[in-house]
């Protein structure tokens, strides 16, 4: 362990690679090892490592301008927060400064607020809840199995009683109904709730997405009951799971959205986008954050969306997951594979498992050269960049298969 490793906190393993760089879909270790990366810093770098137009507007902005404070705007805001707010509404797939082609519904403009990370946008959303809808209806419902960050309010949403208990007491004001049961949500929501949470696919709970069925149900109940409903899209958005957004997969629109991993592609930010009637509710002096939207993290954004949407990203999430999941359930070792578009659980088949967990998977699949991860003791979470290959697909699968025993491809 080097001196660095030994004066970290423990609140992480053991590190058992140290990287060095990276380029598309690629890792090099300090040895120069090379891995194939399908976590994408765990649904981060939804564009690879070191994407040139990413890497070059960092690099220009960063001999420019590279923060002031949020009493000032820079040159990237506006752009940023009009095409955001495009992607965010139904049917909208245009840049700020192109025609917008609508497929659905027309829904109104909202607002945004930027963040450093997903934490920080909940903690951003909860308060914006409480300034709207008072003192009376400060309550938060979320699902069990949820994640929905770690400081205090965020830790308290999330569904996951064992992350809390040695942080007991934890904050007021939120209750837990289990996932996909709209009957169980409507019986814990009385007039002290102010708000629905929810993620479209579950990532840290295990890759478990939400049914349209369910989505649509609890979007029409919100509406009855005056709840506001949030979306936490901190880990689905931009792409990720075949459409820009989770939610849209139910063709629904929120009150509120939670943003954060894939937005610079690896620089840190979050971002809470609302209606603008709720927004409303912020006035200054509510709610701030230092390094929050400033012009670098912001440079990276804006390259990002720009490459996003050149690409059609939602589709080549749609065709290159339907890829990774038909080659997946090809192995006997998979019990089956979950998750929405380039957001994948894969349930190992316990004979295979053989008394192992999907950690010991994961690092044994790290020594082979392949970086995937565990989300339950059964399960590997994959979560690929959008510019890996097919070829590449199909040596992550190879990889997966080789380290399990007794796996062989299914005919």
């Amino acid at each position: 362990m080097s001196a660095t490793t030994a004066s970290l906190m423990n609140n992480y393993p053991r590190p058992e690679v140290t990287f060095l760089r990276g380029s598309g879909a690629y890792l090099w270790d300090d040895h120069g090892k090379k891995y194939l990366d399908m976590l994408s810093g765990i649904a981060v770098n939804v564009l690879g490592h070191s994407h040139p137009a990413v890497t070059a507007a960092v690099k220009t902005q960063v001999d420019k301008l590279i923060h002031t404070s949020n009493l000032f705007a820079n040159e990237h805001t506006e752009y940023v927060v009009t095409c955001l707010d495009h992607l965010l509404r139904i049917g909208t797939t245009s840049k700020p400064d192109g025609e917008t082609v609508s497929h659905g519904e027309s829904v109104p403009h909202g607002r945004m607020l930027f963040q450093n990370s997903g934490a920080e946008a909940t903690e951003a959303a909860i308060k914006l809840v409480r300034k709207y809808q008072g003192c009376n209806r400060h309550k938060v419902v979320s699902a069990y199995g949820s994640f929905h960050g770690r400081t205090l309010a965020s830790l308290a949403a999330t569904g996951q009683p064992s992350k809390h208990t040695h942080f007991q007491p934890m904050p007021a004001g939120f209750l837990h109904a289990p996932f996909n049961d709209i009957e169980a949500l409507i019986s814990v929501v009385d007039q002290s709730v102010g708000a629905v949470l929810l993620e479209s696919v579950q990532g840290e709970g295990g890759v478990h997405p939400a049914s349209v069925s369910y989505l649509e149900d609890v979007r029409a109940f919100c509406s009855e009951r005056g709840v506001l409903l949030i979306m936490d899209e901190v880990q689905t958005g931009l792409a990720r799971t075949g459409e820009w957004f989770g939610y849209q997969h139910a063709k629904i629109q929120p009150d509120i959205v939670t943003l954060a991993k894939p937005l610079a592609n690896g620089m840190p930010v979050g971002a809470v986008w609302a209606s603008s009637e709720v927004a409303a509710a912020f006035v200054p002096g509510d709610h701030g954050s230092t390094f929050a939207g400033q012009a670098l993290t912001l440079a990276a954004v804006r390259a990002v969306l720009d490459v996003m949407i050149e690409m059609n990203a939602p589709s080549v999430a749609r065709r290159l997951g339907q890829l990774l999941a038909t080659e997946l359930n090809k192995l006997s070792c998979v019990e089956h594979v979950r998750g929405k578009g380039m957001l994948l659980g894969v349930e190992m088949t316990s004979t295979s498992l053989a008394g192992r967990t999907a950690r010991d998977v994961a690092s044994a699949c790290l020594k082979q050269g392949l970086v995937v991860g565990s989300v339950t003791e059964t399960a590997l979470r994959l979560a690929p960049s959008l510019i890996v290959t097919e070829q590449q697909i199909h040596n992550a699968v190879e990889v997966i298969g080789s380290v399990m025993s007794d796996c062989d491809v299914r005919l």
